[in-house]
């Protein structure tokens, strides 16, 4: 389906151009139009259904059947979905296709909000560590109640570094891959492991098993992004003892998020790390103010390498039109 209803090949790269400017001139769109919305909320509505409440009687084998259909039935509709607006842009005119597609795009990625999450967990915190801690709580899903300001700033680091993957590097990625379609099986993938990919309890259910295709479909699709980030983040932010970054990415129990996290780590020379579970750059020191705004100076000059190689990408495709 997807090969059947290719654009111009010169607005692809120019839509990757065009989400990247919506993003920053205007960040998200409204909740009620917001695609990634949407599907959170198919995937709230089959979470009541497939995960068992915390405590009753599980049944592995049927949980995790449930949870994979569940899944593929979502991604269905999100591939058909996408493809019939795809479709509608047939015949267009090429420009008018790649305004299309950016606008459509967009939403499949979020530098912007980023950003500006991670600057305000910093402005929080330079008024008080309870504040930083609050605010932190809508960045990441761990127990903010017992950090110390250090640890707040290592996990606004940390998620800084693996949403750039999630939330532009890997949606990119899967674009170029698989074009629009491709963009949203992998938010939708992603957001599915967001909701879904725990083991053990969380908000009153039982996700070791009904979420376990999400989590593994979601390692599968950023496998490749996020080792991809990983690198521009060590290359562009001229990481000392880059050859070590494999085995600090292998620090962390995700197969994916140590990539860009440990890339950060290193770069920025800090130590980062989430109690009891893992350390990455262990001889860094501790981040202070100054840590967060360079990370995001260099996580700023990873969306920038990529809209010049949407430019690069755009100038090739016209070269070889006819």
């Amino acid at each position: 389906m997807w090969s059947t209803l290719p654009p111009p090949e010169i607005a692809a790269p120019l839509a990757v151009l065009v989400a990247l400017a919506l993003d920053r001139a205007l960040g998200e769109p409204p909740a009620r139009w917001h695609p990634v919305v949407g599907m959170g909320r198919y995937l709230s509505f089959m979470g009541e259904r497939i995960a068992p409440a915390a405590g009753a009687e599980a049944q592995a084998a049927r949980a995790f059947v449930q949870g994979a259909l569940a899944w593929c039935f979502g991604a269905v509709l999100v591939v058909a979905v996408v493809a019939l607006l795809v479709a509608a842009t047939a015949g267009w005119a090429w420009w008018v296709q790649a305004l299309v597609l950016g606008l459509l795009l967009k939403p499949l990625l979020a530098w912007r909000m980023l950003r500006d999450e991670v600057q305000a967990v910093e402005a929080a915190l330079g008024e008080s560590l309870p504040a930083g801690r609050a605010r932190l709580a809508w960045l990441v899903s761990r127990d903010v109640s017992t950090l110390d300001a250090a640890q707040v700033r290592e996990s606004a680091i940390e998620s800084l570094a693996e949403n750039l993957n999630d939330s532009v590097v890997a949606p990119l990625f899967w674009f170029v891959i698989a074009g629009l379609p491709g963009a949203a099986i992998y938010r939708f993938a992603n957001t599915a492991d967001a909701m879904w990919g725990y083991r053990g309890e969380r908000n009153g259910r039982d996700w070791t098993w009904a979420g376990k295709w999400a989590a593994r479909a979601d390692d599968v699709l950023s496998w490749l992004p996020a080792r991809i980030t990983g690198a521009l983040l060590g290359l562009l932010g001229a990481a000392r003892g880059l050859h070590t970054l494999r085995a600090q990415a292998r620090r962390t129990p995700s197969p994916n998020s140590g990539w860009p996290m440990a890339a950060m780590a290193l770069a920025l020379d800090v130590r980062l790390g989430k109690p009891g579970v893992y350390e990455l750059h262990g001889a860094g020191r501790s981040p202070q103010a100054a840590d967060t705004a360079q990370a995001l100076q260099l996580a700023g000059r990873v969306v920038q390498a990529l809209a010049c190689a949407a430019l690069l990408w755009a100038g090739l495709a016209w070269s070889a039109l006819p």
